[in-house]
């Protein structure tokens, strides 16, 4: 989670057709709390990439039996800056948020949550479901739209049928598929595709855009590149085409792309903001809106950030101490 990054260069691919060079990102491996833990493969961000477009986190989960893992038991806890983007495989997820929303979250369905200057929400396995599989998204709101209101939106793409493979475009734009849905972040794409053994799928995409191909349940090919399961591989601006390739087996994969973002970012806990001194004070009034610490004089008459939450619920998480030394931004 450093601010360096890399560009490769151009290659020609067998066809003769110039494409921009892959990046691998290997996914590390993170225990998301509980008394048994469920485990997630983080490919964003890490030391080489923070950011795909304004795509900042990726998380990839599953196919976890809930018994034995005790599925998603995520308690309220805060964002700023920020949207979420929940899309399952398997499974039911419910969401609820400080701005009024309850939802669930169901396979093949957009849930986007847009956090603005502040929002804290929860998300808990439904007690029905046995097995869970997903990926929670997370991207970065530009310096415009950050300090906004909070947002929800549900959407549920309709499938885009090709030759031996189907896409469902969530965010943006692909395949003639476009979302209607706001994400205050101009430039940004999302999609699921499926592709039947041994299929090969030509996209034509923006050249202006950054893009990340997550596999998701198998080995694929992207752009000459062999991409592990759930490894993600990078592609910076400069390809009109993606070619993705699947094996011997059926192959999923998640596709994201942007503009690059272009601002620095400070990302730390569940907060974004652009230096060091924002996540101090949003971890404070945090702290302070949910009665963990005392109120800081600072923020006398200041409104409050993080908003009401439905009585009866799980307690709230707290936020963790802050590094001793200055957290530096990124991008």
């Amino acid at each position: 989670m450093t601010d360096h990054d890399t560009r490769p260069g151009l290659e020609v691919l067998d066809h003769g057709q110039p494409c921009t060079a892959p990046e691998i990102l290997e996914p590390r491996v993170v225990p998301l709390g509980g008394v048994r833990e469920m485990t997630v493969y983080r490919t964003l961000p890490q030391r080489q990439r923070s950011l795909v477009g304004a795509w900042c986190f990726l998380d990839h989960y599953g196919p976890d039996d809930v018994s034995v893992t005790g599925g998603m038991r995520m308690p309220r806890h805060p964002h700023t800056g920020l949207a979420t983007v929940s899309w399952l495989f398997t499974g039911r997820v419910e969401h609820l948020d400080s701005g009024g929303n309850a939802a669930s979250v169901v396979p093949g369905e957009l849930n986007l949550m847009i956090a603005g200057r502040g929002i804290t929400h929860q998300e808990l396995s439904d007690p029905g479901t046995s097995t869970l599989h997903g990926v929670q998204l997370w991207y970065a709101l530009p310096d415009g739209a950050r300090f906004g209101e909070n947002a929800f939106a549900h959407y549920a793409p309709e499938p885009v049928t090709l030759p031996c493979a189907t896409a469902r475009v969530f965010l943006g734009a692909l395949l003639g598929s476009v979302s209607p849905v706001d994400t205050r972040t101009p430039d940004l794409l999302g999609a699921e595709l499926i592709l039947e053994p041994g299929a090969s799928v030509r996209l034509p995409v923006r050249a202006d855009f950054e893009h990340a191909v997550l596999a998701e349940n198998t080995e694929v090919t992207v752009n000459s590149a062999v991409v592990g399961h759930r490894s993600l591989v990078y592609v910076p601006p400069g390809s009109e085409t993606l070619i993705i390739t699947a094996g011997d087996t059926e192959a999923r994969v998640v596709l994201l792309g942007g503009v690059p973002l272009r601002e620095q970012i400070v990302m730390w806990w569940n907060f974004i903001g652009r230096d060091h001194d924002e996540i101090v004070e949003y971890r404070r009034r945090y702290q302070a809106e949910l009665g963990f610490e005392p109120a800081d004089p600072r923020d006398a008459g200041k409104p409050a950030l993080f908003g009401e939450f439905p009585a009866g619920q799980l307690p709230p998480l707290p936020a963790p101490p802050l590094p001793n030394a200055t957290l530096r931004p990124r991008r």
